[in-house]
């Protein structure tokens, strides 16, 4: 009556949805770890600490890539429930 014609997902399903998304999330942080790595981090390594100059290097890097992953992520979602697919809505 309030799942509109949609079959509920079952329990199996919710879990396998939330370790893909979790699975998704950590492959996400491993390239912005990566990527904003070699951007930012002096590889001769002068110092033990961060410079001022690479943190917030770091911290733009993150907030770009977190930017660009939430566009993509919301275009994606909307193309899909253009096409139907809707997801769990978790």
């Amino acid at each position: 009556m309030f799942g509109l014609g949609r079959p509920q997902p079952s329990s199996a399903e919710k879990i396998a949805a939330v370790e893909n998304e979790l699975k998704v999330v950590a492959e996400m942080h491993s390239r912005m770890v990566k990527i904003c790595t070699l951007k930012c981090i002096d590889k001769t390594y002068r110092e033990g600490e961060l410079s001022k100059g690479e943190s917030v290097c770091l911290d733009r890097c993150a907030a770009k890539f977190f930017e660009a992953h939430q566009k993509i992520s919301d275009q994606l979602q909307k193309e899909t429930q253009a096409r139907g697919g809707g997801g769990f809505g978790m």
